[in-house]
């Protein structure tokens, strides 16, 4: 597999796994074929209930298969000879740890937590048209804090300004609160192209950040 990767396909997320089956990170396909070529990783296909595992080599067999029978399931990245299907778990085959990451206060997670909804009027926007809006405003002693931060649309900051809710009569859609685990994931979650994480994500400790 020496052709250079395209660009196609290359975003998507992988699911990263230790080699005892714990879920540990989220990286981009990019990452996950180097690992794959390296032989420091293998792909983890969860397949009626059962976990298969495939070499660069045969998962690149089966890609002509999913590509012929599957291709509406799967992301694919085509080379000049040949095109292979992105994996959407792999474990590494010998790495035993667990992260101990908190959750990061970021825009792309406050987004994500909030699903790009304006927490004022309830509209979704393009990120581009959001904002991060201050529960409590600085000037009056508000935190930049997971529970004091929410999307807010263009229109809506402006019209509650240096205020709070209460004083600007506006009304939150919801209590603003720390994720227990990162936001990102929980959207991601939400196609069915990456059904076959919730194999591997344990509520009670997951806690992962992007890279």
């Amino acid at each position: 597999m020496s052709e250079a990767l395209p660009i196609s396909g290359l975003t998507c997320n992988v699911l990263v796994l230790n080699r005892l089956y714990m879920a540990i990170r989220v990286v981009s396909a990019r990452r996950a074929f180097n690992l794959l070529v390296k032989n420091l990783a293998e792909v983890i296909s969860v397949e009626n209930d059962s976990y298969l595992s495939y070499n660069i080599e045969s998962w690149l067999e089966l890609s002509q298969l999913k590509a012929q029978y599957e291709r509406e399931q799967n992301d694919f990245v085509r080379t000049v000879r040949f095109e292979i299907a992105v994996p959407r778990i792999i474990r590494l085959m010998s790495y035993d740890r667990l992260p101990r990451q908190e959750v990061k206060l970021n825009r792309r997670n406050i987004y994500a937590r909030d699903h790009s909804l304006c927490q004022y009027c309830g509209k979704k926007f393009p990120t581009q048209e959001l904002s991060l809006d201050h529960v409590v405003p600085r000037s009056h002693g508000g935190k930049t804090t997971w529970d004091n931060l929410v999307c807010a649309c263009v229109y809506c900051n402006a019209k509650k300004g240096g205020r709070t809710p209460h004083q600007a009569r506006m009304h939150l859609m919801k209590v603003p609160v720390k994720p227990k685990r990162n936001p990102v994931i929980n959207v991601r979650l939400g196609s069915d192209k990456y059904a076959s994480w919730k194999h591997f994500l344990d509520h009670a400790y997951w806690s992962v950040e992007l890279k």
